[in-house]
């Protein structure tokens, strides 16, 4: 898969947008639209990235988390390391190293949710100016579609690459509505 994004100021062309991309065969899941304006959206019907995700959230948890196990590295092999375990045991070696790590993670998802996520911060300039960031995830046999309709649309300025959404993630989130309509008609 790839990531393709684009910028544009007008809601109105980003809904017959996703409505083309829909119809050609391009699924919900693999179209966004990130703004500021997210009750805009809602009135435009458009697939908007959910507020979670526009925070590096997810990120920061990672980056806290590596912290995390580096210090708690640290706090086993001081205790190894200075004879303590030999004393006391290594329960509250093991213990205080535990709460480093859930510590660090905590942290780094606070530090996170107070950040625009890293693949948007790009975007933060456009997004203040009220424009909207339109990204979309094509398999490699969806390009051509992709590539047409955006060529109908001239108000769309291209704005780069990206890293895609996982596939796997995408056809869980396509077969999921599915399999709650089949649980819904039992």
């Amino acid at each position: 898969m790839k990531r393709h994004y684009y910028i544009s100021d007008d809601l109105d062309d980003l809904e017959v947008i996703e409505r083309q991309l829909e119809d050609a065969g391009v699924s919900t899941p693999q179209i966004h639209v990130l703004s500021e304006d997210d009750t805009a959206l809602d009135e435009h019907h458009l697939h908007k990235v959910q507020g979670v995700l526009k925070k590096d959230v997810v990120h920061g948890t990672e980056l806290g988390a590596v912290v995390g196990v580096l210090g708690a590295a640290v706090v086993l092999g001081l205790a190894y390391y200075t004879g303590l375990t030999e004393t006391y045991t290594w329960v509250p070696a093991i213990f205080l190293a535990v709460i480093v790590l859930g510590f660090c993670t905590w942290e780094g998802g606070l530090i996170g949710i107070q950040n625009p996520h890293v693949d948007f911060r790009r975007f933060q300039q456009d997004l203040d100016a009220g424009k909207h960031v339109l990204f979309v995830d094509v398999y490699s046999e969806q390009e051509s579609i992709l590539h047409k309709v955006v060529a109908e649309h001239p108000k769309l300025a291209s704005a780069g690459e990206g890293t895609p959404t996982p596939g796997l993630v995408v056809k869980a989130q396509n077969a999921f509505p599915r399999s709650m309509w089949r649980v819904g008609t039992r």
